[in-house]
């Protein structure tokens, strides 16, 4: 991968700053600031919009389609920026066939359910079944993903957020109630390392199921760097959910020792992946139990040795999928960098999948009166 130098990506910083700069303090350490501009117009006639999170050794790209995470700026161990994050140059990108959910949020219930159907007080509900036989993030073109949520900048100087807001109307997409969403994506003022924290909230005037992700690719080489399998992935998971050939979970709980899902201590993507080709998931498209966390909190880590970046992730969520972007195919994306196979690797913090079908998995329903919420943060670092 050609490596850019560092003016070239910190220019657009340099400017975002300068552009905040009636918000800026005497403090040692700058204070970041929010930015916005258009985006493009989507398949309906309506302009997108971007947000632009910059300080702290970051800058962070979001949009309004999706609620969606685009892009992610940080340098590697030299100082060159790059982005770490796969994702499109503006909306028609999001909205094209070679958008495998780049970034956004995935729901209203995000990875599967089961024949796309579950019973809820007595009635039964189909959905849809957009990874026959069954219904994934969400389903079709109502799907939390395709649909344009309201943006505005939140929070304060030391610490900005951009917070999207969406009412998901009783029946969109199957789903019963009139489901308030919000996601709020906020740059923390952390004294060392710089993170990005996504807060989700919703509630309900109908039970329903709710369980809400980000569905970011990362590459901490640089998107667009051709694999993946060389990062190495540390998991506090002793367990997992074991799927049939439909990837949905069979309700077990099953150890990771002596299968090629033993992350629990440092291991490459890579190193047993080949043992995982051959089945339904095409190679690491799992879900881990959190259930065996360390005392600072981190559930997983995840770094590059080519470029010495890291990330480590803390959730309120009972369960993380990570995901080896097995169906990656060579699409194109920002700045005309090819997203290759395994190229990427999500790590979708989440209650576990089906569990509105599992009643020995975490609750997923939300009842009316009730709040939910998840919280997960993302810190990143440089060795």
């Amino acid at each position: 991968m050609k490596l850019v130098p560092l003016a070239t990506f910190a220019l657009p910083l340099v400017l975002a700053l300068a552009a905040c700069k009636s918000t800026m303090s005497t403090a040692p350490r700058p204070l970041p600031c929010v930015t916005s501009r258009w985006f493009g117009i989507d398949k309906h006639g309506a302009p997108a919009r971007l947000w632009t999170l910059a300080g702290y050794g970051l800058e962070v790209d979001l949009t309004d389609h999706g609620a969606t995470l685009v892009a992610l700026r940080m340098p590697d161990r030299i100082g060159f920026i790059d982005d770490v994050i796969l994702g499109f140059d503006n909306v028609k990108g999001y909205e094209s066939g070679d958008n495998q959910y780049f970034g956004c949020t995935t729901g209203r219930v995000c990875n599967r359910i089961a024949k796309g159907e579950f019973t809820l007080d007595g009635y039964l509900y189909r959905l849809a079944t957009n990874n026959a036989p069954n219904h994934l993030h969400g389903g079709g073109p109502r799907s939390l993903d395709k649909v344009r949520w309201q943006g505005q900048q939140v929070g304060d100087d030391a610490t900005p957020g951009v917070r999207f807001t969406y009412t998901s109307p009783d029946g969109e997409e199957g789903y019963p109630g009139n489901l308030t969403l919000a996601v709020t994506y906020w740059l923390l003022p952390t004294p060392g390392p710089a993170s990005l924290r996504i807060d989700f909230t919703a509630t309900t005037d109908q039970a329903t199921p709710v369980n809400l992700t980000n569905h970011a690719y990362f590459n901490l080489s640089g998107a667009g760097a051709s694999t993946v399998l060389d990062h190495v992935l540390m998991l506090d998971a002793e367990r997992y959910t074991p799927t049939d050939d439909t990837l949905i979970p069979t309700g077990q709980l099953a150890n990771v020792a002596g299968t090629p899902l033993d992350f629990r201590t440092p291991q490459p993507l890579g190193f047993r992946i080949d043992e995982l080709t051959g089945t339904a998931a095409k190679g690491i498209d799992h879900n881990f139990v959190l259930d065996a966390r360390s005392d600072d909190g981190v559930v997983a880590r995840l770094g590059s040795p080519q470029s010495g970046r890291w990330l480590e992730i803390r959730t309120t969520e009972p369960g993380l999928q990570v995901y080896t972007g097995n169906f990656l195919f060579g699409q194109t994306g920002k700045g005309g960098r090819t997203y290759a196979h395994r190229s990427a690797v999500c790590l979708e913090t989440q209650h576990f999948p089906n569990s509105v079908n599992q009643p020995n998995f975490p609750n997923t329903v939300l009842q009316p009166g009730q709040t939910y919420t998840s919280s997960t943060t993302y810190t990143f670092g440089v060795d």
